[in-house]
């Protein structure tokens, strides 16, 4: 099966995509493309799917970048190629580069995963942000970053993740966001089990828009469709033993 990859208008004029489940090398729990080191999945196996994600990047398999990532606001900055693939080892959850020839990615499997560029600036970035790095500024630490490097022009999109129609929350973590700004109320709705529902790409949008980057929200949700997307959520309500993790990535050329 070939892999399925999605991308936006916005990013047109550099490589990326999220890419679905589909086209992988997974089976069971994984079945499809699982890229997440951190699963439980064959090592061997995931080698494998990361290196046909490569291969659509048009990098080498040793060029397709990641970090650990650990719902931080911290960012990778590469202003040189790796020798090996040690930026894997660094925690943080975004990066950013100037350097042609080079992938950047994020796994995510309900988080919002966001990809940005400054095409004439040559500069990329890639960022993790679930509900805690987004309230964090992982999304504004990474637009500084690509500013540092020379960015001007960013543009980002949010690729799938968790829609608000299934993103029940807890009141508490409703006060945490107002606590921080009471206007952050407007990203919460009532639910079906009076419990609030958040919208969390809505919140990415506003975090990236005030920060001055042209974003969009590819529009696909996570949770709802699990024959294209993982979802940590929908694994917990399955009471499944894990879950995989999809990849989106950026790339400049070489």
């Amino acid at each position: 099966m070939t892999l399925e990859i999605l991308t936006h208008p916005l990013l047109d004029d550099v490589r990326h995509g999220f890419f679905t489940r589909k086209g992988g090398a997974s089976s069971g729990l994984y079945a499809g493309l699982n890229c997440g080191r951190g699963s439980n999945d064959q090592r061997d196996v995931v080698e494998t799917n990361r290196a046909r994600v490569a291969e659509a990047m048009g990098v080498a398999h040793d060029r397709l970048l990641g970090v650990h990532q650990v719902h931080s606001a911290d960012v990778k900055i590469i202003t040189a190629a790796p020798d090996d693939a040690s930026p894997h080892d660094a925690k943080a959850d975004a990066m950013v580069t100037n350097v042609p020839g080079l992938a950047i990615s994020v796994l995510t499997a309900d988080c919002q995963p966001v990809l940005l560029a400054d095409p004439a600036a040559g500069v990329i970035g890639a960022a993790h942000a679930g509900w805690r790095g987004a309230l964090g500024g992982v999304l504004e630490a990474t637009v500084d970053g690509m500013r540092g490097l020379g960015a001007q022009d960013i543009k980002a999109v949010i690729g799938p993740t968790i829609s608000q129609r299934a993103y029940e929350v807890s009141w508490d973590f409703m006060e945490t966001f107002t606590a921080d700004d009471p206007d952050h109320e407007r990203f919460f709705s009532g639910g079906p089990n009076d419990r609030p529902m958040f919208d969390l790409p809505g919140f990415g949008l506003m975090r990236l828009r005030e920060a001055g980057v042209d974003a969009a929200w590819i529009g696909h949700c996570t949770y709802a469709d699990p024959d294209r997307f993982f979802s940590y959520r929908r694994t917990t309500h399955r009471a499944e033993a894990d879950y995989g993790r999809l990849i989106s990535a950026i790339a400049l050329p070489g």
